[in-house]
């Protein structure tokens, strides 16, 4: 696979995890580098190993996930970002509004966005394609847009306030259902 079209995909890849990002690092009260490092990382290994997993699953149980791996990411992010949504603002009582980088919620973010990766990995299964670069690759890209996205998104959350958690809510109840109306409209 081209360099150029290897790194076409790894961004295509990475653009939820850019967007997921986003929302949570507007809603943060305070972004540290630890925040940073958890999503990066997590959002990037996922990210890494989901294609791996596809090429070694081979063809035969790709039309089974593919079949139904847009409603375990709907599943995922619409939930998630219903709670960012109508979750009541605690800012005014000095209560954090929960660390989307840790726990269950991290692992089910990072899930959600890497559910597409199992998909590649399996088409470069098919096409007997190698998967150690392309997979490091896509890890990589996927934990830098991380990182700028948490950046981004601290600086909205800044300026919206509050408003910023519940417009985070939107874009990760939006991604989960662009993703559901896409494969059902293919």
């Amino acid at each position: 696979m081209a360099i150029v079209t290897l790194l076409g995909l790894a961004a295509g890849l990475a653009l939820d995890a850019f967007a997921v990002a986003f929302a949570a690092g507007s809603v943060l009260p305070r972004l540290t580098a630890r925040h940073c490092f958890r999503l990066s990382f997590h959002f990037g290994l996922f990210q890494g190993l989901m294609p791996v997993l596809g090429w070694l699953a081979g063809s035969a149980a790709a039309a089974l996930v593919q079949s139904f791996e847009h409603w375990i990411a709907c599943g995922l992010l619409v939930p998630i970002g219903g709670r960012m949504l109508l979750k009541p603002a605690e800012k005014e009582t000095g209560a954090e509004c929960g660390d989307p980088t840790r726990g269950l919620t991290l692992v089910a973010l990072a899930v959600a966005t890497s559910v597409d990766a199992l998909a590649v990995g399996f088409s470069l299964g098919l096409l007997e394609s190698t998967i150690l670069l392309p997979a490091a690759v896509i890890g990589i890209v996927a934990a830098a847009f991380t990182l700028v996205g948490m950046q981004l998104g601290r600086r909205a959350g800044r300026l919206l306030g509050v408003w910023a958690r519940r417009a985070g809510g939107i874009v990760l109840i939006a991604i989960g259902m662009q993703i559901l109306v896409r494969h059902l409209a293919a």
